[in-house]
């Protein structure tokens, strides 16, 4: 009696067969695998790392690449560290200012002191004639050009002087020399502030401009250095099987690499 199958047995002894064959194949691969593996590293490890690796021109053109930002980099560093010198000039040329305004304050500072106790004192006594009136007008009006001239007082100021806004010229000359002398020290010490904070900003200025300097002269420095050969993650493929494992000698404390921390700091001044 024939079945659906009828057709189909007389090819299952011939499929066996092959499957069986296949099947040896594979067993003796995987044997010669595990017992000689040095044999099949070159064939299989060298040909897969040899295909992972990158061309020739391609590896040429990495190197141009490097070698021009390495260039580039080195220019902008040459270029920052020449602002920093700069920065730090202009901010000891402030730090002067702002020394130099500051004696100028202290100085005018003891005149007023000075002039004070000596206007606590008894006036002398003088006639109130318009002759004096005209001389105590002259002096006040001759302290305040001066006063001009050496920078001590502004334009408007003077200007109010000679138009006796808030002036009186028929004060003493002890009194008026008080007054001015006070409005000295007030301007002094007004420009004095002023100094202080450009140079404080100068200082700012050239710290940034320091660490700027400091960061492209440590970039320069790495895209100086030569690049480390590209390792494909395929030639790292274990072939050897277990011979290939070494242990490490046991011991009571582990062998460990440590990589030492860069020390870096904030300097008042930048060095070069």
């Amino acid at each position: 009696m024939q079945t659906i199958f009828s057709p189909v047995l007389p090819d299952v002894p011939q499929a066996a067969g092959i499957w069986l064959a296949l099947l040896a194949v594979a067993a003796v691969v995987v044997a010669a695998l595990v017992l000689r593996p040095g044999r099949f590293r070159p064939v299989f490890g060298d040909r897969i790392s040899e295909a992972a690796r990158p061309s020739s021109l391609e590896l040429a053109e990495e190197i141009r690449e490097r070698a021009r930002y390495a260039q580039e980099i080195e220019v902008a560093a040459t270029r920052a560290a020449a602002t920093a010198e700069r920065r730090r000039t202009e901010w000891l040329a402030a730090q002067e200012e702002a020394e130099g305004a500051w004696q100028a304050y202290e100085a005018a500072d003891e005149d007023v002191q000075r002039l004070a106790a000596a206007a606590a004192l008894p006036l002398p006594r003088t006639a109130r004639t318009p002759a004096e009136y005209a001389d105590r007008e002259r002096w006040l009006h001759r302290a305040a050009l001066d006063a001009q001239w050496r920078k001590e007082i502004t334009v408007p100021q003077l200007s109010d002087i000679l138009g006796h806004r808030g002036w009186d010229p028929r004060r003493h000359p002890v009194e008026q020399e008080l007054l001015l002398r006070r409005l000295v020290r007030d301007n002094l010490r007004t420009r004095q502030q002023a100094a202080r904070e450009r140079e404080q900003a100068a200082w700012q200025a050239a710290e940034l401009a320091a660490a700027a300097a400091r960061s492209l002269r440590d970039e320069a420095y790495t895209a100086a250095r030569p690049a480390p050969e590209a390792q494909s993650a395929l030639s790292i493929v274990d072939f050897t099987g277990p011979e290939a494992t070494r242990e490490l000698p046991a011991g009571p404390a582990e062998v460990t690499r440590e990589i030492a921390p860069v020390a870096r700091g904030r300097a008042a001044v930048p060095v070069y």
